[in-house]
This record gives C-alpha cells, sequence and structure tokens, in this order.
C-alpha cells in the first residue's frame, strides 16, 4: 500500500491568519483533490506528522479529526490511517486525463505507452522475461558492498569487454573496451559527442529525412543542422559538399537510413571517409537497428572501414533488447579516449551497475546473440503478414515500400493528403503512427506514414488494423 511522504505537504505558513491544524487540514484535502493522495492511500502518522513538522501531537490530531469527520480518511487501527476507498474528489481536477490520451497528446517524441504499431518498440512479447528474471534475481543475490557504491562513469568494465567483443565479431570493429563508453541512450551519446568534439556555430550534416531529436539536440546547442539529401543510395554525399563542405561532422545512419531504411552505398560511405580525413571531420554513425536486415547478412558497420579515426560508432540495447533499460554505447577512435574521459567525468552519473551486470550476463552465457537471431526472423515474418494484411485492406489507397530491413514501413499516402493530420486522426482512435514530413527539415517533405510492425502479431491482426485505418480515409 502507498504511504504518503510528509514533504508532500506544502510547507506550513506561521505568519498565515489559519492555525497550524487548519493549514495540515487544507493541505491533505488539496491533495486528495488532486490525485497526488488516491483512495487507499496510507497518510503519515499523527506521532510521525509531529516528529517530521515539530508541532503538538494535538495540532495534528486536530487537523486528522476534521479530515475523519468530512469523510476524506479512515482509521484502520494498527493499519494506519488511510485515504477513504472510492472517494469522489469534491473539487474539479483540470489534469484528470486517462494516461493514453495524454501521453499521445504531448508532443514529446515517443509516448511512454504501447499502441498498434508504436515506433521505437521491439516485440515485447517475444522478449526472454524468465531469462532475464533469472539472470537478475542472480545478480542481486551475488551484490557486495563493493558493488554499492557509485558506478564507474565510463560503463561496467565487463559489459564494456563484451560489448567489444561482440562489434568484432558481429560488426567486424575492432575496438578495445577503454573505447567503449556506456551511455543512457542515443541522445546521452549525442550529447557527449558535442561536448567534446563541437562547439556552439559549427555546422553539422543530418540526413534529410533523419531522426528528429537529433537536429533538436544539437538546435539546443546552438550547433548547425545543414540537412543533406537522402537518395536509394542513402545520403547524397556530393551535396553535402556543396552546402557545407568545411562542417565538422556528418550524423549517418549507414546500416537502414532513419527512416527511409536505405543502405548507404559503398562508394558513398568510401566519398564520406575521405571528406572526413581530408577535412578533420567526425562521422557519427548511429547503428540503431544494423542486425534486422531480411534480404541478406546484416552489412559490416561503417567503423570496420575507418583507418584514419574518424567515425565514432553509436549502438543500443533499445531496439535489441528493451527501452526501458536505457543503455546505449559509444565506441571513440583511440586518440579521443582521453578526451571523452575528461566530457563523461564532467557530465554524466553512470547507469545503474545493476543493470549492466544483467546485460553482461545476458550477452557472455549466450542469450543475447540468440535472441537477436530469433528477432531477425521473427521480424522477418510479422514485417511480411503486416505488409500482407494491410495491403489486403488499404491496396487503393496506400502504397508500401520495399526495404531491405529495418522495424518499421513506410506507408505513401496516394493522392494530396497530409500526413501530419491523418496521424492526428490515427492517434484519436487510438492508433500510433508518425508523419514523414515531421522527420523532414524543409518543407518539400513526401507525405508517407511511418508504422512499426514489430508488435504485429498475425495478418489477422494487420487486417482489423487496417480496417481501423480504412475508416479514417
Amino acid at each position: 500500500m502507498p504511504v504518503a511522504k510528509s514533504s508532500s505537504i506544502s510547507p506550513l505558513d506561521p505568519t498565515a491568519a489559519a492555525p497550524f491544524y487548519r493549514q495540515i487540514y487544507d493541505r491533505f484535502r488539496a491533495a486528495i483533490a488532486s490525485g497526488v493522495l488516491k483512495p487507499g492511500d496510507r497518510i503519515p502518522s499523527a506521532r510521525a506528522l509531529t516528529k517530521e513538522l515539530g508541532l503538538a501531537r494535538g495540532t495534528i490530531e486536530a487537523a486528522y479529526s476534521l479530515l475523519a469527520a468530512e469523510g476524506y480518511i479512515q482509521p484502520r487501527g494498527q493499519a494506519g490511517t488511510i485515504v477513504t476507498p472510492d472517494l469522489k474528489p469534491r473539487t474539479p481536477v483540470a489534469s484528470a486525463k486517462p494516461r493514453a490520451d495524454s501521453s499521445m497528446a504531448a508532443p514529446s517524441f515517443r509516448p511512454d505507452s504501447i499502441w498498434p504499431f508504436q515506433m521505437g518498440l521491439p516485440a515485447l512479447d517475444a522478449f526472454p522475461r524468465k531469462i532475464w528474471a533469472r539472470l537478475g534475481a542472480r545478480c542481486v543475490r551475488a551484490m557486495q558492498p563493493s558493488d554499492m557504491v557509485h558506478p564507474s562513469v565510463y560503463g561496467l568494465p565487463e559489459l564494456r569487454t563484451e560489448i567489444a567483443a561482440y562489434l568484432q565479431v558481429s560488426r567486424g570493429i575492432n575496438c578495445s573496451p577503454s573505447q567503449i563508453f556506456v551511455t543512457s541512450g542515443y541522445r546521452h551519446t549525442i550529447e557527449l559527442i558535442a561536448h567534446a568534439l563541437l562547439k556552439a556555430g559549427d555546422r553539422v550534416w543530418l540526413e534529410n529525412p533523419g531522426y528528429p531529436p537529433t537536429r533538436e539536440l544539437l538546435g539546443n546547442m546552438n550547433i548547425t543542422a545543414v540537412p543533406v539529401p537522402v537518395d536509394r543510395d542513402g545520403m547524397v554525399v556530393a551535396d553535402g559538399l556543396k552546402l557545407a563542405p568545411r562542417a565538422r561532422a556528418a550524423v549517418v545512419t549507414p546500416a537502414h537510413q532513419s527512416p527511409l531504411s536505405v543502405s548507404l552505398s559503398l562508394p558513398r560511405r568510401q566519398a564520406l571517409l575521405d571528406w572526413a580525413t581530408r577535412n578533420n571531420a567526425w562521422i557519427v554513425e548511429d547503428d540503431y537497428d544494423g542486425e534486422y536486415r531480411y534480404v541478406s547478412r546484416p552489412l559490416p558497420a561503417l567503423k570496420s572501414l575507418d583507418r584514419d579515426g574518424r567515425v565514432l560508432y553509436a549502438g543500443t540495447f533499445s531496439k535489441v533488447l528493451l527501452p526501458s533499460i536505457r543503455l546505449a554505447y559509444l565506441v571513440v577512435p583511440e586518440t579521443q579516449v582521453e578526451r571523452f574521459e575528461q566530457i563523461i567525468q564532467a557530465f554524466a552519473g553512470g547507469s545503474p551497475e545493476l543493470t549492466q551486470a544483467i546485460v553482461t550476463a545476458f550477452i557472455k552465457e549466450g542469450h543475447f546473440a540468440r535472441h537477436i537471431q530469433r528477432m531477425r526472423k521473427l521480424y522477418a515474418e510479422r514485417r511480411e503478414a503486416t505488409v500482407a494484411g494491410l495491403e489486403s485492406v488499404l491496396g487503393k489507397h496506400m502504397r508500401i515500400d520495399s526495404q531491405p530491413g529495418g522495424m518499421h514501413l513506410i506507408l505513401r499516402l496516394q493522392g494530396r493528403r497530409s500526413d501530419r493530420r491523418f496521424v492526428a486522426r490515427m492517434r484519436e482512435d487510438g492508433l500510433y503512427a508518425e508523419a514523414l514530413t515531421d522527420w523532414t527539415m524543409g518543407t518539400d517533405g513526401a507525405s508517407a506514414l511511418l508504422l512499426s510492425f514489430t508488435n504485429i502479431d498475425t495478418q489477422r491482426t494487420a487486417e482489423n488494423l487496417g480496417r481501423r485505418i480504412l475508416t479514417l480515409i
């Protein structure tokens, strides 16, 4: 049963006309009315609140007696005093909206919910929770006092070693554990790179269309985003050279361009590396879902071609494991290790060591590799089923792009429909989508819907969801 903390009560005002017992009464009533204290919640005992506020016990008991007399609270003997169950607030609560509605209406990128077609989520139903729980319990039982101190700001040494081994085998990246820094997610990764290697006023190439949070992060640091077009071979490097030849960095998604899912061709990769070497510029390789390619083997990372130490490789556990663990990692050139150690000491507090320990065990015992293999097969099946289901219902109204990999679909709208307005209508109906124009800098973006298929389990489910979309057309 939740217990209200006395710190949730507003400070008492000794200069107010109302006596202390009345102020306490008013504050509890306001907390109940606003939903901070909910029906059934336990409130502090009169004895505990007496010590906390430094008042006479009779003052606290007078406030509690008034609250009980008006039906706000109920004493339960040894079980303590609780907010009356099934109590209806007597004053209107302005913010009392359902959680799903508030999350979908919020302008923030990626809500903390699970909606049909929601982007950024792996197949949550297929995650090996029993294995994860067993490893978690084992890590908790094995904890020693030395595991309870402040975690290393660079990342758990064992996890950095496992990541280095994994990248060597699966992505062709030759790196040492000292080059790997564990972060709390992609945004944290980009923030560290900007602090370490960039400064206000610098220009950075970004793919257009591209991942919206990247340009928002750089904009907040007064770094200018230069939108570089993307075609079927990925970022058009020649256009970047025309637009900003002296840019300080480029952020790219070579495996599956985000969001178009095309791959950066080998000639473009070489041209990008040549540009970075000639200009002492940096390339940030965001390999957010490079493991999930369905038409051939996963492509080697751009970092594996880097001979001059110009590429920083950003990986994440959000897409292959769970977003909620908030773990990602960054591989920096060997010459930049000391610089990043300095920056991370200044700006990072370290990720929870227990979570890192569980991930380390998950990788070391082979569960990570097996999970990726299962997910690659499952996603290929779910993508095929989702495409078939949606095309059978929406074929006359939309066209689905053919993509070699990734975790989402691109639905091209027929006619001159606004993808933003259509996304708004879908969200009102409880369906998730993102508008391609929201990922595009400028006004010339094509109209399309971005839909994830990872949590669509069957073709029938896709057909049923397609019928709901059809009613909105």
